[in-house]
């Protein structure tokens, strides 16, 4: 059987299910009870200057009828004294010892970054992640992606961190946990590294509005008649998260173990973050909809995973699909597919139909005669047209109906760069939609 223990920056955990700095994580009698659930590791709710919070505080996105799919938050860091966090941790780590405790920390100054880090040590915990995320709140006070959006910033308060971590227990972990809230990740994972960071984390969330109350004229989540903008977080985020965590991964410059967060909804969302360059993964939203429980099918689901594919450890695992992930300009212009509709599975919608027509390359029509003919209510692909686009696949409610099939045309692999500066050959379509 897969062995599911986790090494991420040199915190040990016996799955890379971790719990984000989040509600979920807010206490210790939490993070006991998801333990018990089976969860490898938490991030403390973010520990610094203890918050005075607002209410209401959570907004929620529907997306296809799914609720909650998107998630917005107001919610700032902890609002329970420091004494009684880092007693909880102590506590936490006494019962737990092969579980990884995290500290989540966010204050202003180089002395009470000292400060916080040495309680955090005698605390316990495992790591430290650096909240250099947040996008609302306590960047207003030049913390959180205040400080995340700034590489030199970035950099001089990693140094601190880890010269304090340093000082007071040599080789604990140090992760920064960056912000979503620029345009380019590469260089703030760069400047996490410079500064001497043992990993980091990411996405945060991202800077957001999820709707409007029109009655009020208030955005939500709503405090009293105002609001602000919060955090996107939950399964929404996962393709945002996703692209800057291959975008870390694939740089030869950056050399650092990766927390991956965003949208990790079930076991199928944690193995693609982990071929793509994750070592854990952290989960927030899905929790505070479905409770700590899911981590069971997560663990489960992850373990047939790794045994059908031959996997022993996630080692084997991290950064699989990160060489299959090139630029634009290196992909073969040469490869063709088209879409082929399994008459015995349509059940005539012409969904594809309208999707093709209106919104892709006009190449699916439907059959002429009549409707209640089996045959004729099946649409008809036009392949000299057939870009494979997947929109028709994409579209269709029946799993397996459409596929896309290569076409053997004849042309030889070439790229865009490849035709530009050797002159490979290109292939022209027929039909009117050719090059």
């Amino acid at each position: 059987m897969a062995n599911l223990w986790t090494n991420c920056a040199g915190i040990q955990s016996p799955n890379p299910f971790w719990l984000a700095s989040a509600p979920p994580t807010n206490s210790g009698e939490q993070i006991q009870r998801a333990f018990d659930a089976g969860w490898g590791g938490a991030v403390w709710k973010t520990l610094g200057q203890p918050i005075q919070n607002v209410s209401s505080r959570f907004g929620g996105h529907t997306i296809g009828g799914v609720r909650g799919a998107g998630f917005n938050n107001i919610e700032l860091i902890t609002d329970r004294p420091l004494d009684v966090n880092f007693r909880e941790i102590a506590e936490v780590k006494k019962k737990f010892p092969k579980h990884a405790v995290i500290a989540s920390l966010m204050v202003e100054t180089e002395q009470e970054w000292e400060d916080i880090i040495c309680r955090s040590v005698d605390a316990g915990a495992d790591g430290l992640e650096l909240n250099f995320g947040c996008p609302h709140g306590m960047c207003e006070r030049g913390m959180g992606s205040a400080v995340g959006q700034e590489p030199l910033v970035n950099e001089r308060i990693t140094s601190w961190a880890k010269k304090y971590a340093e000082k007071y227990r040599p080789g604990l972990p140090v992760l920064i946990k960056l912000t979503p809230n620029v345009s380019d990740i590469v260089p703030h994972g760069l400047a996490a590294q410079r500064g001497g960071a043992d990993g980091v984390s990411l996405i945060n969330t991202i800077k957001s509005i999820v709707s409007v109350d029109i009655d009020r004229f208030v955005p939500e989540p709503r405090v009293g008649n105002l609001s602000t903008n919060g955090g996107y977080c939950g399964a929404a985020v996962k393709p945002i998260a996703l692209h800057m965590l291959a975008s870390l991964a694939r740089d030869p410059r950056f050399n650092l173990p990766i927390s991956g967060i965003g949208g990790v909804t079930n076991w199928r969302d944690a193995v693609e973050f982990i071929l793509l360059g994750a070592t854990s993964v952290q989960v927030c939203t899905e929790v505070m909809l479905k409770g700590y429980r899911i981590v069971e099918d997560m663990i489960d689901g992850l373990e047939s995973y790794m045994d059908s594919k031959g996997f022993a450890t996630i080692d084997q695992m991290v950064g699989k699909a990160i060489p299959n992930y090139e630029h634009w300009g290196d992909l073969d212009l040469n490869y063709e597919i088209v879409a082929k509709i399994d008459a015995d599975k349509c059940i005539g919608c012409q969904l594809c139909v309208v999707a093709c027509m209106d919104g892709a390359h006009q190449c699916i029509h439907p059959q002429e005669g009549s409707a209640t003919e089996r045959t004729t209510r099946v649409p008809r692909v036009d392949e000299a047209e057939c870009v494979g686009c997947n929109l028709c696949k994409i579209v269709c409610p029946v799993p397996d109906c459409i596929s896309m099939v290569q076409v053997d045309n004849g042309f030889a692999p070439a790229t865009w760069n490849e035709h530009l500066y050797q002159g490979k050959q290109l292939r022209h379509r027929k039909g009117s939609h050719g090059w």
